[in-house]
């Protein structure tokens, strides 16, 4: 009797033995745990940045900020907010005053009572920041000589007489200079 073969079962009974061979690895099982382990895992990657976190923020800390940059800082604040205490007295009609204290400032708005102070977000009465320790001001020609005045007054043109508010502190000092067209500049 005699035995015959298909083509396509040939290759099934050749490819028996090669699917049927367990497979051979020359890594150790321990070896081949950590080649499949590729990469960092999320909490590897969580203690990183919550280290970084801490270094920077440490680092923030120690830092310090310079005095004569909040000065500064203070002084365009400052030179803003008498823009628009400006501005606001020319759309009210009524002259704003701007008068520094011992611990901040305060605006006021001149009305039939006489003097007001504002209340508002913009223009109400705050504290000083940047280590203000001190102010002058000067409307430079006034009577001939530098006068020396108490406050700043805003009026309800926008062509104000010059004037000069300087802010001290341990740092140095500041000048806030008016351009006469109702902006301020800082020196």
């Amino acid at each position: 009797m005699r035995l015959s073969f298909s083509t396509s079962s040939r290759l099934r009974a050749a490819r028996a033995p090669l699917a049927a061979a367990p497979r051979t690895c020359t890594l150790p099982p321990r070896e081949q745990r950590r080649a499949r382990q590729r990469g960092f895992t999320l909490l590897e990657m969580m203690v990183v940045l919550v280290i970084a976190g801490l270094l920077v923020s440490l680092a923030s800390l120690s830092l310090s900020r310079n005095p004569r940059t909040d000065l500064n800082e203070e002084a365009q604040r400052l030179a803003l907010l008498f823009e628009s205490a400006g501005d606001e007295a020319q759309v009210r009609a009524r002259p704003i005053a701007w008068t520094p204290s011992e611990g901040g400032f305060r605006f006021e708005v001149r009305t039939d009572d006489g003097w007001r102070p504002l209340r508002d977000d913009l223009l109400g009465p705050r504290r000083w920041e940047g280590g203000v320790t001190g102010v002058s001001i000067t409307y430079p020609g006034a009577n001939g000589s530098d006068a020396q005045r108490n406050q700043v007054l805003f009026g309800t043109e926008s062509i104000d007489a010059p004037v000069s508010i300087t802010l001290y502190s341990d740092a140095g000092s500041a000048t806030i200079v008016s351009t006469g067209n109702g902006r301020y500049e800082v020196h």
